[in-house]
């Protein structure tokens, strides 16, 4: 990948010091505002390359609309605060921190769920109350019960380890992680139908997603063993806040250890206020080794990417993580070239219908992703109202009704082919291009094969007619 020009960083919330620290060091000027409102927000972004942020600063499509940034940078895990598809549609990088705070959620939940074993801040608070109540709070051990894990990612796997140390067995489900690696760790996994109803305790750790939301509800719950204790650690919403006051209610539910809420500050007093809730102001990063390692995390995964070194964390732009060596380099070139070539050689304004794009060769096997992408932002550079890029591009195409077809096929020449075909406006063209020499050449259009491969650079003029010893004169002058 090309280098991504940063030069201005606006930091809107408290982040640990090391970020403004390492983004200056590499030549970054940053500027700190924090507790900005939405109008504040909205005035000031236009000045800025890119945006870091926690999560209290909601980056909506307005606030999008009224930048131009090339990247927002989300200072933990999860970006429910960014609108993502607004700005992969203006071509932004949305990059968050994936293991910034994994060991402070993880022991926050393992935590949550020594508290509901033994009622400890029930306890503490019947204290400062005055009481000695012993038999009241009477618990249970954790040694021997079964601790179902719902979402086997990175803090997933932190929370297993130490829980296992306390003698639970771990069971877990997860559409992602393959179970032998889950295995591997000690959790076993089993579907959400077999997981129910052994549990003794269910914690949560998934994303926040329509496949997620009401994940523990009603219908769940009822499959559980009475008296089940669940913990979120996660995203509010994951359980469903009403089924979940319903069952602590009948005592389908026996406690329940929340850190996060749909709505927060929370609404839902019931909720918060039930004896057998323990709850926390979404602390789940809230040490300060989880935000000084978020901080700095951040701040070197966008001078990683200004350098061209490599990307991480980013949300929306996986096509880019390949794209960090010269040869991909050329090869964007490449495609970038062959398909402004095909777009000039229509005269219709309208969309493209189709986009055919086949390579060949082993060295374009690993690069169809960001040569269909490369291609699209040459045919689409001067028809479309935005700025076509290798993020926004495939959604571009998609917006304005092209379907778009990629394939492959090994090859034991050494150099690499790309070959395009459009139809537009009841005409197909093709071209075919590669890469010789470190530079991007034209090998044949519309049936045309070019005897000397034409350089894709600078500017070039095409002109198709039929065979004559006059022809040539007859354009380029008499002198010639």
């Amino acid at each position: 990948m090309a280098p991504i020009c940063i030069k201005t960083v606006l930091i809107s919330e408290s982040v640990d010091p090391r970020c403004k620290a390492i983004l200056e060091e590499n030549g970054i000027r940053v500027t700190e505002k924090p507790n900005m409102k939405r109008d504040e927000l909205m005035a000031e972004i236009k000045d800025y390359d890119g945006l870091v942020v926690r999560s209290a600063t909601k980056v909506t499509a307005d606030v999008i609309d009224a930048a131009n940034l090339k990247i927002i940078g989300r200072a933990g895990t999860g970006v429910d605060n960014v609108d993502v598809d607004a700005a992969t549609k203006k071509g932004i990088i949305v990059m968050n921190t994936p293991s910034g705070n994994t060991i402070s959620a993880a022991e926050l939940t393992c935590a949550l769920l020594m508290s509901l074993s033994r009622f400890v801040p029930q306890a503490a608070m019947s204290m400062k109350q005055g009481n000695w109540d012993r038999k009241k709070f009477m618990g249970a051990e954790l040694y021997g019960k079964v601790l179902g894990i719902v979402g086997l990612g990175r803090i997933g796997k932190e929370v297993a380890s130490r829980m296992q140390s306390f003698g639970m067995r771990t069971i877990g489900y997860d559409p992602i992680t393959p179970p032998a690696v889950t295995a591997s760790w000690g959790v076993e996994q089993m579907s959400l139908e077999q997981l129910w109803p052994q549990c003794h305790y269910i914690t949560v750790h998934t994303p926040l997603m329509p496949s997620t939301v009401g994940l523990l509800n009603d219908e769940s719950f009822a499959k559980c063993k009475k008296g089940v204790k669940v913990v979120n650690c996660a995203r509010g919403g994951i359980i469903d806040e009403d089924a979940l006051l319903r069952a602590l209610e009948s005592g389908q539910c026996g406690g329940a250890g929340l850190d996060v809420f749909v709505e927060e500050p929370p609404k839902n007093r019931p909720l918060v206020d039930h004896p057998n809730v323990i709850s926390c102001p979404h602390l789940g990063a809230s040490t300060k080794e989880a935000q000084a390692r978020c901080g700095e995390d951040i701040a070197l995964q966008i001078v990683d990417m200004v350098k061209g070194k490599k990307l991480v964390g980013a949300v929306n732009a996986s096509v880019l993580a390949s794209t960090f060596s010269q040869e991909s380099h050329q090869l964007i070139k490449l495609g970038e070239a062959v398909g402004a070539v095909l777009q000039s050689c229509t005269s219709s304004k309208k969309p493209f219908k189709s986009v055919q794009i086949s390579t060949q060769g082993d060295c374009m096997k690993s690069s169809t992703g960001y040569m269909t992408a490369s291609v699209l932002v040459g045919l689409l550079a001067n028809g479309s109202g935005s700025c076509p890029n290798l993020i926004n591009v495939l959604s571009l195409a998609k917006e304005s009704g092209i379907t778009v077809n990629q394939a492959h096929c090994s090859s034991d020449a050494a150099g690499g082919v790309c070959t395009v075909e459009i139809v537009a406006n009841g005409s197909s063209f093709k071209a075919t291009g590669s890469v010789q020499g470190g530079v991007p050449v034209l090998l044949e259009l519309s049936g045309s094969v070019f005897r000397q491969p034409v350089s894709l650079t600078g500017n070039l003029l095409f002109f198709k007619a039929s065979a004559s010893p006059q022809l040539l004169s007859s354009v380029a002058g008499k002198e010639f």
